[in-house]
Parts: C-alpha cells; sequence; structure tokens
C-alpha cells in the first residue's frame, strides 16, 4: 500500500508573502491555549499586532482565563485572517501559528518600547495598556499552516514568517 503524502506544499514565494500580509494587517486574532487548571483546550479573540522586529504580538490582561493558560503552558497557537463581506469565509486565507508565549516584564526598556509601539497599532489600548494585571506576551512561531483557500494550504516554519 503506498505512504500518504504530505497534502500540504512545502511554503514558496507566494505563500511567504501571502502569510506576512495576513500576519502585518491583523489585529486581532484566535488564541488557542491550554487551561491550566483543567488542562483542557480554549479558545479567546485577542488584540494582536506585530512587535518591531515582525514578531506575533499580544496584550493579555492578568484577569483573563487566557493569562494564566499561558502561564501553565506557553505553547499556544494562533490564528489570523478574516472571512471577506462575500462568499464562503472557507475560501478566504487564513494563517494559523504554533507558538510559544514569552510575558514581557513590566518596567523593562523592552516593555516601554513595546507600549509605544502598540499604542500606534492599537490607540485605544491607552485605557488600560498601564493597568498592573496587562502584560505583553510575544508569540514566537514555532510552525505554521497557511490555508488560501480550497486546495491551496502551505507548510511554513518561523523563517517564512518573518519580514523580508
Amino acid at each position: 500500500m503506498p505512504v500518504p503524502t504530505d497534502p500540504l506544499l512545502a511554503a514558496d514565494d507566494d505563500a511567504r508573502v501571502l502569510a506576512r500580509t495576513l500576519l502585518s494587517r491583523a489585529r486581532h486574532a484566535s488564541l488557542a491555549v491550554t487551561d491550566a487548571q483543567s488542562h483542557t483546550p480554549g479558545i479567546s479573540l485577542i488584540a494582536f499586532g506585530l512587535d518591531p522586529d515582525g514578531a506575533p504580538l499580544t496584550l493579555v490582561s492578568g484577569l483573563a482565563p487566557h493569562m494564566a493558560a499561558l502561564r501553565a503552558h506557553p505553547e499556544a497557537a494562533v490564528m489570523v485572517g478574516s472571512p471577506g463581506a462575500k462568499g464562503d469565509p472557507l475560501t478566504h486565507p487564513r494563517l494559523m501559528i504554533r507558538v510559544r508565549a514569552e510575558l514581557i516584564p513590566r518596567g523593562t526598556p523592552e516593555h516601554g518600547e513595546l507600549r509605544t509601539h502598540w499604542l500606534g497599532l492599537h490607540p485605544k489600548a491607552k485605557l488600560y495598556v498601564d493597568f498592573a494585571d496587562f502584560a505583553f506576551a510575544r508569540l514566537t512561531p514555532v510552525s505554521a499552516i497557511l490555508n488560501g483557500g480550497f486546495g491551496r494550504a502551505w507548510r511554513m516554519g518561523p523563517d517564512d514568517l518573518r519580514p523580508a
């Protein structure tokens, strides 16, 4: 019996451009985590952006269950891409990234730089960015799958997602 082949293509330049475009335009994402107490999966809608180096980033409240989940299990997944106004949502591109979350300590120079950068992306966050329970989490990519619509899917690595 023949060994099944991987239905996903290796990343090419077109896939890299599409993935990087989805990342750079995203201002929200879905975050999949492992719950700290039950060890079951959970999904949250998060604010999203890229740090100045192009790495995925979010700002999370310590009161949110997904913050406890990230502290207990930093391995997570992020989905970016929104359906268009028309047509089947599954025909629109989306990118799933397996990540490792790293919380950025408050009071560090890096936190201050990220704060300034974040407010450029999310100006309304000025209302809460300085609340003591909020922290930035860098979401370092481990691997990714880009789905460009029916019959168009690629397996990607962290280098494929970095800005050119």
